[in-house]
């Protein structure tokens, strides 16, 4: 592995900066072989913007991760890591903002090449929820498209296994790393796909999952794909932030309906009143995204 990978891979293993820094970092130093050449305080004078801790905590990290050691703890429980120049990287999350520097995945990486679909939806799955997804999606896997979802109870568990009991394709992606599965409830089907499908994350591996990660990965599940379709869904809920990353992306938006009585309808309703198309059947997904059901 080049220097300029683990040096990148290493700025992403340090807390109390993000994307924009690092973006900051390789725009002066493209090939980041001056990175362990600055104090402090020279740091300090390039990012002023950063608090102090934050400051401290990425100085901290950049000179204290063994970055050659984690690489090896990976490789050796098969965890492949991209980075942002890699030839293997998806092509679909260079074009989305703020895309991770750094992912880090088990599995199958040629999945990442098929036509898919987001399906997203509540934690707490209703049966017509459970329903919707035995009507909407096998008729979809069969014909080849790519289910992606972030492997939590509910919908998503719903949708992942729809795909792997028909022998089609899925990827998860994870709000934590890859060596902390949650919910644990879904330890037995993640470790399936890490071998037959793919499970990704930006975190790395050890990184135990915390809530304000979620929301973050959830741009990457819109981003992954050609389309997310948008199953039950309450109000100011992370199904809807996930709708609202494929807009800003470009992406298509479903919604299934439901009674304007139940909660876990609000989000869906809402977001065909805000132009999302309404699926009543698969063919609404494949008519609208040009999906060729001969071809698939």
């Amino acid at each position: 592995m080049d220097e300029f990978r683990i040096r990148l891979i290493l700025l992403h293993h340090c807390r109390g900066i993000g994307w924009k820094t690092i973006f900051l970092i390789l725009k002066e130093d493209p090939l980041l072989a001056g990175l362990f050449r600055k104090e402090l305080h020279e740091w300090r004078v390039q990012f002023p913007q950063l608090k102090p801790n934050q400051l401290s905590l990425f100085y901290h990290d950049l000179h204290s991760i063994d970055i050659s050691q984690k690489i090896k703890q990976y490789e050796e429980n098969d965890v492949l890591i991209l980075t942002y120049f890699d030839e293997f990287y998806p092509e679909r999350l260079k074009h989305i903002y703020n895309p991770p520097w750094v992912i880090f995945a088990k599995g199958r990486l040629n999945v990442m090449q098929e036509r898919a679909l987001a399906v997203v939806g509540m934690r707490q799955a209703t049966l017509y929820g459970q329903e919707a997804i035995e009507r909407l999606l096998p008729p979809l896997i069969e014909k080849g498209i790519c289910i992606i979802s972030g492997l939590a109870s509910g919908i998503d568990t719903l949708a992942h296994r729809a795909a792997v009991e028909r022998e089609g394709s899925t990827i998860a992606v994870l709000g934590g790393g890859l060596f902390h599965i949650y919910p644990r409830d879904n330890t037995a089907l993640a470790l399936k796909m890490m071998k037959e499908q793919l499970i990704l994350s930006e975190f790395p591996p050890f990184m135990k999952p915390e809530r304000w990660m979620f929301p973050m990965r959830n741009r990457l599940i819109s981003g992954l794909s050609d389309g997310v379709l948008v199953v039950e869904a309450k109000m100011k809920s992370g199904s809807l932030i996930t709708a609202q990353h494929a807009l800003e992306q470009g992406k298509d938006v479903f919604a299934v309906p439901g009674k304007i009585t139940d909660q876990s309808s609000d989000g869906t309703n809402l977001l065909i009143q805000e132009g999302a198309k309404l699926v009543l059947h698969y063919e609404d997904i494949v008519s609208e995204m040009n999906y060729s059901v001969h071809n698939c």
